[in-house]
């Protein structure tokens, strides 16, 4: 089976220009939840390519010195389709003066416009902002909900509003892994996990970071949480694991 291992962050996106995946104006995915399982050395390859006007779809912007903070810092990111940003006085600054445009997105839509577009549907209905700001200009319609066995003889299905919301595919996502085996067979590691298996799904092209790189076969079928499949490259890294918020005893 193909070997998908790189030396290093920059070796596994050199070529990406050449191959029209990355370029200014691309979309990128990034995985992670504020800076647990971020791929953070793949971030700062990425800003090193220079690649400008991104649209980044993430859950955060990390902070101001780490993670897509790092990309926000050189302005390479035109745009963020985001549920969560409340850490990041650089992006802050740059939403309100315009510089930096923002979609917001109910977390759990965002969730599950990334698995959407990973699965082929273009678009679904939910009820999530449905009659909020995150619904305006997005087409909207009233069905009932399904009901559950136990109550599908006693109630009668009420009809609730609901907002049309499309699915999300990507030029480049980039994921965190703990484990990995040489085919691109990942592991995620608790919280870690949040994201990532979406995005592995959702992209023209996947690289994923990992802490630990095991021999083909080592990791049991039943363990896969993204199938190699999805996987176009791997790159073992140290990783920081940064806190955002440190609280600590006086």
């Amino acid at each position: 089976m193909k070997n998908k291992v790189v030396g290093d962050c920059r070796q596994a996106l050199a070529d990406l220009r050449d191959r029209g995946i990355l370029y200014d104006g691309c979309t990128v995915m990034v995985g992670g939840f504020g800076l647990c399982g971020i791929p953070e050395q793949l971030i700062i390859a990425l800003r090193d390519t220079g690649v400008k006007e991104m649209t980044c779809v993430s859950n955060n912007a990390g902070v101001d010195d780490w993670g897509l903070g790092l990309l926000l810092q050189t302005r390479q990111i035109r745009k963020m389709v985001s549920s969560y940003v409340g850490e990041n006085d650089t992006f802050e600054k740059q939403y309100l003066s315009g510089q930096l445009e923002v979609e917001f997105n109910p977390q759990g839509t965002l969730a599950e416009r990334i698995r959407a577009g990973g699965a082929g549907i273009p678009a679904f209905y939910t009820p999530s902002g449905a009659g909020t700001m995150v619904a305006q200009g997005k087409p909207s319609g009233s069905f009932a909900p399904p009901l559950s066995r136990a109550r599908v003889n006693h109630e009668a299905a009420i009809e609730r509003e609901y907002v049309l919301e499309t699915g999300l595919y990507a030029d480049l996502s980039l994921v965190k892994a703990f484990r990995a085996d040489p085919f691109g067979n990942l592991v995620y590691r608790k919280t870690a996990r949040n994201f990532s298996p979406m995005m592995a799904t959702a992209a023209a092209f996947v690289v994923a970071e990992v802490e630990e790189l095991v021999g083909l076969g080592e990791i049991p079928p039943d363990s896969v949480h993204t199938p190699g499949a999805f996987v176009d490259r791997i790159v073992r890294t140290v990783s920081e694991k940064r806190i955002e918020q440190r609280t600590v005893q006086s």
